[in-house]
């Protein structure tokens, strides 16, 4: 070869640098640009019998710097950064709810019960009735505002559910088109490749990974394969497969995840969809929103359902034994859209004790005959014996009664405290409906002769099913050192007395400082009375007694929830506690997580970023190398005038 073509070999190769390294300058600045440099070869050079003359440079390659376990390791943080992001956002909202001194449930609940406690100021008089029912109203509003609010951070979750589907499907199809044009291009060759759009499609997988967590493998014709979840695949080669956002199969309003195979639409388990804003709002959803949603619930049918239950044992202004304060619905349950349509099942979940009612909600499953009730919160299964059912099974202080048939698949869920808060509402219409005073009320005979006295009375919930109608008079006989009287048909209770209960008739002997429960009513008795001494019980009358306004006011601090271990205001405590901690916990690793994402950027872009200063040494060396080329080609030119001159 000519001195003119090497030196025309070596000018193309220098152009091609300076080209490259222009292209480099130029986009350094791009998202997901990697430097590229031009990878030069020694032509193939000719034998002249005694040696080999060389016949100038070739280009071997456009080299693209890219590590792949570098961008893998982006990737993986990248999704963990963004899920974790995601999952901040929306769990701060309900940490700043819960946690307010205006709009959280303390200063209501506060409100509440001080307004209860009033009731006895004035005995029970109209202003104190009429400010216990707009308390009443106020704490109702609480609640449903509280319970608005997350089903309003519930809406904006599915939307954003929904957004982050459509923004993985175009990603998909946009990496599946870049995995065809590459594959046209560069077939299997490893060296002649389309480095900016291999550059696009790196960045579109980082940007998939912000939306949700992949994996990727190298697949033929050098086009990537990206696969979800459980190992669904997205993208195969030049084909994107789809994701729909569905209704939950127990819940149509809860917008989920579809894989979308031949027209059907496969629902994927939310606990297998992680990292990524979808992965993130999907746990923030199931691990943060529905227990937090149903821990309100809990508390707010706790109270009504305590509260109920004091006051059903108390008479109103009327006289009149008092009402349910609070309305109580039924718990929600929803059936599967893939059931037997032919099934008849109709599930009734009520609850009965309020004291071991847990947050979870609930599975109600039927396969080979059999009954299953499993307890979402740790996959505890109850089975239904028998079934078919006679009676109610109580699981967790729900009653469950399951009728009519089921075929063997299907399925429902049971959520019992989900809308606790939303249906939290005051049943009384009137302040004169507030029953403030006890039913009972005892009394010492002036003319008795000895020192013993009666206690105060209470009563329990089984008085409600024989109430008295008449007043009961006990009398002391003091030859046998009994007290007879008691009502009749009802066995007696003593306190401390190994002998206890005696049965209906029998004469129940005298013990200071013992406690007597006959009847669902309880007194103690105290002092020496004497022979024929009475002391009498009997229904209330007249205006002015607030007992039972008293026991109900006691109801704030008294242990009820969590198997009696818990009051409303520290089981509420314990709640913003809990989310109170799962939100810091949430920060730092948001975080660490960022941290991660820039040193694993830092690290990825020490191979493939594009450094300016040394792009600007490299045009002067590349200039340089194109001068030289040329002035290789002048002294060509020059030699072949020579030669010319020569001949004549």
């Amino acid at each position: 070869m000519s001195l003119l073509s090497i030196g025309k070999s070596g000018l193309y190769a220098a152009q091609a640098a300076l080209s490259t390294t222009g292209h480099n300058i130029t986009n350094a600045n791009v998202a997901g640009y990697s430097r590229q440099t031009v990878v030069q070869a020694t032509a193939i050079a000719n034998s002249v019998g005694n040696g080999y003359i060389g016949t100038g440079t070739q280009i071997a390659q456009i080299k693209r710097y890219s590590d792949e376990f570098l961008n893998a390791q982006v990737r993986t943080a990248q999704a963990a950064s963004s899920g974790l992001d995601a999952y901040q956002a929306q769990i701060t909202q309900i940490d700043n709810m819960l946690s307010s001194s205006t709009s959280g449930l303390s200063p209501a609940l506060q409100d509440f019960f001080s307004a209860v406690q009033s009731l006895t100021g004035d005995r029970a008089g109209v202003p104190s009735r009429g400010a216990l029912l707009s308390a009443a109203e106020t704490l109702a509003t609480r609640f449903q505002a509280m319970n608005g609010r997350m089903e309003e951070i519930r809406e904006g979750v599915n939307g954003q559910v929904g957004s982050n589907v459509t923004l993985i499907n175009s990603y998909a199809s946009e990496i599946a088109s870049l995995n065809d044009q590459i594959g046209k291009l560069a077939g299997n060759s490893s060296l002649n490749l389309p480095n900016d759009l291999l550059d696009k499609r790196d960045q579109l997988v980082v940007e998939l990974n912000k939306q949700i967590k992949t994996t990727v493998v190298a697949g033929d014709n050098n086009s990537l394969t990206v696969s979800i979840g459980n190992g669904q695949p997205l993208i195969v080669g030049s084909r994107a497969f789809q994701l729909a956002a569905i209704g939950s199969p127990t819940d149509q309003t809860r917008v989920t995840v579809g894989f979308v195979t031949n027209d059907k639409i496969t629902p994927i388990p939310e606990s297998a969809l992680v990292g990524g804003e979808l992965g993130g709002l999907l746990e923030f959803r199931s691990r943060t929103l529905d227990p937090a949603q149903n821990a309100l619930g809990r508390i707010a049918i706790g109270l009504a359902a305590s509260f109920n239950e004091q006051h059903h044992l108390g008479l109103d202004a009327k006289g009149n034994p008092g009402g349910d304060f609070f309305a109580i619905e039924p718990a929600e349950y929803t059936a599967n859209i893939a059931n037997n349509q032919t099934s008849t099942t109709v599930i009734s979940a009520t609850i009965s004790d309020v004291t071991a009612l847990t947050a979870s909600d609930y599975k109600v499953d039927f396969k080979d005959g059999k009954c299953l009730v499993t307890r979402l919160s740790d996959g505890q299964p109850n089975e239904i014996v028998p079934y078919p059912q006679t009676t109610p099974q109580t699981i967790d202080g729900i009653d469950f009664m399951i009728t009519g048939t089921a075929a063997t698949g299907d399925n429902f869920l049971v959520r019992p405290t989900a809308n606790g808060a939303a249906n939290f509402k005051v049943k009384l219409t009137d302040a004169s409906q507030i029953a403030a005073a006890a039913p009972i009320v005892t009394s010492n005979p002036v003319d008795n002769r000895g020192s013993g006295k009666i206690g105060e009375a209470t009563v329990d919930k089984t008085y409600l099913a024989s109430p008295l109608t008449a007043p009961v008079k006990l009398v002391y006989d003091s030859a046998t050192g009994t007290l007879g009287g008691f009502p009749a048909g009802q066995a007696v209770a003593v306190s401390g007395d190994p002998d206890s209960p005696y049965a209906a008739g029998l004469p129940v002997p005298f013990k200071a400082g013992a406690t007597y429960t006959v009847g669902g009513m309880s007194f103690s008795m105290s002092g020496v009375p004497s022979n024929g001494d009475q002391f009498v019980i009997e229904r209330t009358t007249g205006t002015g007694d607030t007992r039972n306004a008293s026991l109900l006011g006691d109801l704030q601090t008294k242990n009820i929830l969590d198997g009696n271990s818990a009051t409303y205001q520290s089981a509420y405590a314990h709640l913003v506690g809990t989310v109170g901690n799962k939100t810091r916990e949430v920060q730092v690793n948001a975080d660490a997580s960022a941290a991660q994402l820039a040193q694993a950027e830092s690290a990825a872009n020490n191979v493939s970023g594009v450094n300016l200063d040394e792009e600007a040494a490299n045009l002067l060396k590349y200039q340089q190398a194109y001068q030289a080329a040329g002035k290789v080609m002048q002294i060509a030119s020059t030699m072949f005038d020579t030669l010319l001159s020569i001949g004549h």
